[in-house]
Order: structure tokens, then sequence, then C-alpha cells
């Protein structure tokens, strides 16, 4: 199997070589879903370096390309960018996973500040973002914690609208857009506008979405035991509204923004059946679904054109008020709130022998609480200070890089959650606050190999503080239906034969330390134009939810393989066998390939193809659970003056690679389709467009996904609407 997983990547560079003989001094022609690379801002670092000018590989989606990947959750819309998957917790809620990597790893920025919700904690949260209003996205594969702090490990996804809006403007400009999607019933309709003056620039958007459970081909449960034919408790229900007022003048820029978002949304894979007490047989099914609330505060202060050493300063800074609630059969089970506040501020200082770079400070804040019968988390309050510095030199067709931050968090936790879990067999649980130091620097260098071609190299060294979920866990997780334990805890055999019970471990967890390399080559021409990267991640003290292969059942603690006899008999099954996951330590390898290539056969005709694969083991030679298998993806492109035609495929190996107590995955490919129609109406442009997804209804199921077996990928649907853009 892995020689196959290989060989889908082997044909990808093969294609690659046969076509970079093409590659010469004239300019690739541009279709309408496609950006110049060359220009593309990274707006989230500081420098504002372009995308070849990054020694870090980074995919940056804007325009009519992130136009058609708009769906409903982050990490779907993401989930085709090379090395980066999705969670998926059904189309309601999917993180980006970056390089295997995900969770606490990955920082999800807006506008290059934290989302700050609570979707770090579990995969049933969502990423309380929206991209339908986004004017770009930029996804950083690989370390980014100089910036971004210690959770940016894995990598980043930087959110970019126009909320804190400083560019002036002559004229009203923004769009309206509405689409059905078949597969769920979607209805989504949103609003953008921007308008101005020289002095006073001002910014509006709002989105609502509705679905209904989706469709899928056949059976959600895996062994397809009932063919329902829909995913229960999958629907969406949200809105939200962005409004922002800036001021400018000749050498500072002022903005602030506010921002609402409201979201009920269902929670597949964890449905109960309620006895009707006239008639036992017959059932009725509980409605499982979160309900988010988060209003967030943004702004920013830019002064430049400065004399002396500091050319310009810039300040950004948001206040996040998050609530999420889940909900079974009308009562409130648990509720997550997050309050946080982060503020970021640099300078950019003149040229010193060449370097030149920013010195800066970070600040976040963030009180966090589950309260609940089924809260799995204690309430803690985390704070982080660091100082942080990034530099670039020219010497001839070379770009110098380097970087250095330090870190300093605490952590302090509510004790009083664990009183509990503390029974004649546990002794009491009481946690000292935790303080961790992260020190993270970099080195890389991009090399101009030829005007139309750059090779780049980049070693990061990372440290990362483990999350206050990672720590302190202990309890039912409701939408997961897993038992989850912090690296807090240990369990020990207690005194009643065949069971367990949980015990305060007496180690604090370990700073991750992470040593990655990547080599990245990009080259550019009138036809081809193809990015290469491969990477290597060395993990010390990789923190991971471990299967320990025991269950909870009825408060007692058991092995899997041990049956229920006894406790049959004693006791009346309040909640069925859960598996417990324990997060551990332990030294981890992450390494893989990424590749890339756009071929303009002729000026009408397109044909872009992507692949990737990712390794994860354990020093112990184990497998990590849950990583996403190889993958490798084409899409031809045809196009004339007035229409935009594509036809595509991803095909998805089936995943052997497994830890234990996990299961394979079948491979899969999905087809899909679009058409884009482009008129004007009153001299604005109007985009009348179809898509097909999943044109064969396959079934498929997403191997990184808690609930793969009882929630599987949407069928086939048909997309169909209009875009204004005025």
């Amino acid at each position: 199997m892995l020689s196959q997983q290989y060989s889908l990547l082997t044909s990808t560079i093969i294609l690659a070589l046969s076509v970079s003989n093409q590659v010469n001094a004239q300019t690739k022609p541009i279709q309408k879903d496609e950006q110049q690379i060359e220009k593309l801002v990274i707006t989230s670092n500081p420098l504002n370096p372009t995308v070849l000018e990054s020694a870090t590989p980074v995919s940056i989606i804007a325009g009519e390309d992130l136009e058609s990947r708009i769906a409903p959750t982050l990490g779907e819309t993401l989930k085709n960018v090379p090395g980066v998957h999705s969670t998926y917790f059904g189309p309601v809620s999917s993180s980006p996973i970056i390089r295997g990597l995900d969770g606490p790893r990955v920082k999800v920025l807006q506008n290059g500040l934290d989302a700050s919700d609570a979707s770090r904690v579990g995969p049933d949260h969502v990423v309380s973002t929206e991209s339908a209003n986004a004017t770009q996205i930029e996804v950083l594969r690989g370390p980014a914690t100089l910036l971004y702090g210690s959770g940016a490990i894995g990598g980043v996804v930087n959110i970019v609208d126009n909320r804190l809006p400083v560019q002036r403007r002559d004229e009203i400009e923004g769009k309206v857009s509405y689409l059905h999607d078949s597969v769920s019933s979607e209805d989504l309709l949103n609003l953008n506008v921007d308008g101005g003056n020289d002095t006073v620039m001002w910014h509006f958007d709002a989105f609502d979405r509705e679905t209904e459970n989706y469709s899928i081909p056949g059976s959600a449960d895996i062994d397809g035991t009932e063919d329902s034919g829909k995913l229960d408790n999958s629907f969406i229900d949200s809105n939200g509204f962005t409004a922002g007022l800036g001021w400018a003048s000749d050498n500072l820029n002022v903005a602030f923004s506010f921002g609402q978002l409201e979201s009920d949304y269902g929670i597949p894979g964890h449905s109960h059946e309620e006895e009707h007490e006239e008639e036992e047989e017959e059932h009725e099914e509980e409605e499982v679904f979160a309900r988010l609330d988060q209003d967030r505060y943004q702004m920013l202060v830019d002064l430049h054109d400065l004399d002396g050493f500091f050319s310009e300063f810039k300040f950004r800074s948001a206040y996040t008020d998050y609530s999420h609630s889940e909900i079974e059969d009308g009562a409130i089970g648990t509720t997550f709130n997050n309050e946080s506040i982060e503020s970021r501020l640099w300078g950019k200082h003149r040229s010193i022998n060449g370097w030149e770079g920013v010195i800066g400070l970070n600040y976040t804040n963030s009180d966090f609480s589950a309260l609940g019968d089924e809260a799995f988390t204690p309430a803690s309050e985390s704070d982080s200070l660091a100082l942080f510095v990034l530099e670039e030199k020219h010497v001839d067709k070379f770009l110098w890089q380097l970087g250095f931050r330090y870190e300093k968090s605490d952590i302090s936790v509510d004790n009083s959650f664990f009183e509990s879990t503390e029974d004649e067999h546990t002794d009491e649980i009481f946690f000292d606050d935790a303080s961790y130091s992260a020190l993270s620097l970099s080195a890389g260098v991009v090399w101009s190999v030829q005007d139309n071609a750059t090779l780049s190299f980049n070693y990061a060294r990372s440290e990362r503080a483990p999350s206050a979920a990672e720590m302190y866990s202990n309890g039912l997780h409701i939408a997961t239906s897993t038992y989850e334990l912090g690296a807090g805890f240990d369990i020990e055999p207690s005194d009643e034969a065949g069971e367990y019970h949980i015990v305060q471990n007496q180690q604090d967890a370990e700073k991750e330390i992470s040593n990655n390399l990547d080599l990245t080559y990009h080259t550019s021409g009138d036809s081809v134009e193809a990015t290469f990267s491969i990477f290597y991640n060395q993990i010390d003290n990789y923190l991971f939810q471990q299967n320990t292969g025991l269950v909870s059942e009825d408060g007692h603690i058991h092995s899997e393989e041990e049956g229920d006899e006894e406790l049959d008999a004693d006791h009346d099954h309040e909640d069925e066998g859960l598996a417990i996951y324990l997060f551990r330590q332990q030294d981890a390898e992450i390494y893989g390939f990424e590749a890339e290539i756009d071929w303009h056969i002729t000026e009408q005709i397109r044909l872009e193809t992507f692949a990737d694969i990712t390794k994860a083991e354990l020093t112990s030679g184990e497998n990590l659970p849950r990583i996403p298998p190889a993958r490798i993806g084409f899409g031809l492109h045809f196009e004339s003056d007035y229409w935009h035609a594509e036809v595509g495929a991803t095909y998805n190996a089936k995943q052997t690679d497994i830890a234990d107590y996990e299961t394979e995955t079948a491979g899969y490919t999905l087809v899909n389709a679009a058409y884009n129609y482009y008129t004007e109406v009153a001299d604005n442009e109007l985009v009348l467009f179809v898509r097909g997804n999943n044109l064969l209804d396959k079934e498929a199921r997403v191997h990184a996904s808690f609930i793969k077996d009882v929630a599987p990928l949407p069928g086939r649907s048909v997309v169909v609407g209009a875009r204004l853009n005025f």
C-alpha cells in the first residue's frame, strides 16, 4: 500500500518534468479563477512578503478561486489546498489539518489575530469565522510560531477581510451573492460593501445560511444497518454581520470594527433514542445541536513615514466574547465560554548593514470555562507575553531570513471542577498554576536560481506549551462519545479485579520541541507554473490522544475485552461503554511531500494538479492516530470571454497506516464539475454559476474524523447561484 501511495506522487513529479522544458520568459496567461502568485502578499506577516519571497511554503486563496471553494466550514473550504485536510465533524464543523497537525497546533486567525473560539478544544466546535465575505485566505504550512505563538507550531490559517477599512476609495464597491445546494437544501445569502473618501472609510458585510440534514449515498453507519439517506443532526442555521469604520491621514491610519456571529448547528453522530411511555417499542430521536454566539471587537492603529530608527509602528488588538452551548432534547448539557483579548505591537526599523525587519510584542489573555453536567475540562485562565524579531537581507540572488521569539505563558485552573471525580479510590486532585517559557528560532534562504525559478530552504526550532484542555481534561466529551483525560492524569488498577481508577499524574507535561526542515522549489513560465515542497518535522514530547483500550461504563473503568456480565447484574447502565482517550507524550517524526502544477495547454485550456502525502510515526514505531492518507487531484479548465468551465477529480488513497484501536479507511474518488457565466447588468459584473460535487454519488469517509464510521461525506449535490459585483 505504501508503494501505491508514493506512486501517486511520483506520477505528479513525472508530469512536472515533462512540461518543465516549456518554461520561458514570456508571461503566463491568467484565467478568471487564477491569481498572479508573485503579486499575492502575505498580510499576516509584518514584512508583507509575496508568496515567492517566503522561505516557508504559503498558499493564498483569493478571487474566483476562493469563491468556488466556499463551504459552510473552514476545514471544508481549504481541504483541497496541498498539505491541508479537514477534521470533518460532519458538514457542520471541520477545522484545517496542516501536515497531519491540527487542534492547538494550528492557529486560526481573523486579520492576523486569533479567532479566540473553542475550536481548538474539540473537533465538534465550529471555527467562528466566515469565509463567504473573505477577500483572501492565507495558509502557512509548517511552524509559524515566531509571529503567532506556540499554538502555531503546525501552521497558520489567516482569514482576511475588509472589516478594518483603511483603503481610500472614490466610490462604493461590493458584492451580493446567493447560492442553493441541493444536498442539504442550503440557502446562503451574503452581502459585502465598502465605501468612503480620502479621509473616512466604512465597511459592512452580512450573511445568512440555512441548511437541512444533508443527503448521503446510503447508510450513515459504516456497517450499513440503517439506509437512512440522510445524516441526522447535520443542519446549520447561522447568520452574522460585521461593521467597520476607518480614518486615514498622511501618516496615521485608525480603524475599528464590530462583528457578531450566531449559529445553531447539529452534532452528527450523537443521537439517542428515547422510549415513549405509552408504547415501549416506539422510539423518538432526540435533537442534539450546539448554539454559538460571538461578539468580536477589533482595531488597528498604523503610524508610518516616521523619522528615526523606526520608520513605522503598527498596533492590532481584538476582544472576543464567545459562548457555545451543547443542547440535547431542549436541555443545555454544557456551555463553553471564552473571553479573550489579544494585542500585537511592532515597529519596522530602517536598514542596518542591509538587514531590514521588525521588532514586536504580543500579549494574549484567555478566560475559558466549561459549565454543565457534561463538561469535560475545567475553567482556566491563560496569559502569555512574547517578544519577537524578524529580519531579512538581500545579497545578490539570495534573500536571507532570520527570526526569534521568546514567549512566557501561565495557566491557572479551577480545581473545584475535580471534586466530582474524587471517590474513595482517588486522592485529592489539585493542580498548581503552570508556567512555561518557549523559545523559537528560524533561519531561511530564498535562492533565485533563474529569473523564473526559486529554491527555498527553511529551518525552524519551535517550542509549544501544552494547552489547558490537553493537561486538565477529565470527563465525557458528549460530541465524540469518548471519555477524555488530560496529561495531568493517569489510570491505575484498582483493588477490585479487572477495574481501574483515575489518579493525578505527579509529573508535569513537558513542552513540545519541534525541529522542522522545509525545502521548496517554484518555477513559472509562459505555460507552466509548479511548486514542490518536502518537509521533515522531528518533535520531542509530542502530546497526543491515545486510545487506552479501556472504557468508562456506569462509573466503572475496565478493559474492552473484560465483558460486562458482572456489571450487568449490579448496575443500570446509565451510559454505554465509552472509550477512554488519554493525552500522552512521546517523540514523533512527521514528514511528507506536496506538489502543485498549473499547465496552460492553450490560452483557453488549463490543467492543474496537486498531490500530497504525510507520514507520522512515534519513535516507538507506532503510527500516530487520524493521519490523513495520500491523495492526488486534477482539474481541467476551459475558458472563453464570457464563461469558464471545469471538471475534476480527487483521489484519496486507502489509509492503512493506523494506530492501535483505529480502523482502516477505504480510499475513494470524488468527481466534480463547475460552470460560470459572466455578463453585465447596468455596467456591473454578474456571475451565474452551477457546480456539481460528488457527481458519482460515492460513499466516502474521512480518516481523520472522530465520527467517520457514522458520518460519511455528502452525496451528489448540485449548487446553483449568482453573484453581482458592483
